[in-house]
């Protein structure tokens, strides 16, 4: 697959940037122009919407949880443990696109609150399998939103309200056991 034109990923960076730090109504097609160091023509080259501009997060998002899933379920700890241990925002890009995408949802986008519902089902079926059945599935899932929550609330600090070190392997392993057992 091509790489997108590097002025492109500007775009989409500026309008993630200001989602997280400004909110929705904040992202309009003339300030992500400006943080993007683009012109208004050369943001419309790409996105000539907003709603485009929207979906264009919404498609980086399904690309990073593609890649997400494929590690997960390639990691030699397991793909409970990985998604556990990766639930505790880290900064980075999976992070953010997905806290930008909360943005949209949270300002009524019904696509963006749709893709949110798509990856959370795409983590649950990578999981399922490994996970004795829909309960300890859920418990799984809980714990990961409970990890990502708590860090977040946090803005993210280390150390945070989310363990860390051994206490993250502690949990780790007291989930997969009920999980499994």
């Amino acid at each position: 697959m091509s790489r997108p034109p590097l002025a492109r990923e500007k775009v989409l960076d500026a309008f993630e940037h200001i989602l997280i730090e400004e909110g929705e109504r904040s992202a309009t097609m003339d300030a992500t122009a400006r943080a993007a160091g683009v012109s208004k023509g050369g943001l419309l080259y790409h996105f000539g919407t907003k709603e485009a501009l929207e979906a264009g997060l919404v498609a980086r998002l399904s690309e990073l949880v593609d890649a997400d899933v494929a590690a997960m379920t390639a990691a030699t700890e397991g793909p409970i443990a990985y998604f556990l241990r990766s639930s505790a925002m880290e900064n980075d890009p999976l992070d953010r696109t997905v806290l930008a995408t909360s943005r949209l949802a949270q300002g009524g986008s019904a696509a963006a609150a749709e893709a949110l519902r798509g990856i959370r089902e795409r983590w649950a079926d990578a999981l399922r399998d490994h996970t004795r059945d829909a309960v300890s599935l859920d418990l799984v899932m809980l714990v990961s939103d409970g990890l990502y929550f708590n860090n977040a609330l946090s803005g993210g600090a280390i150390p945070g309200p989310v363990p860390r070190g051994p206490a993250m392997d502690d949990l780790v392993a007291l989930v997969e056991r009920a999980a499994r057992d």
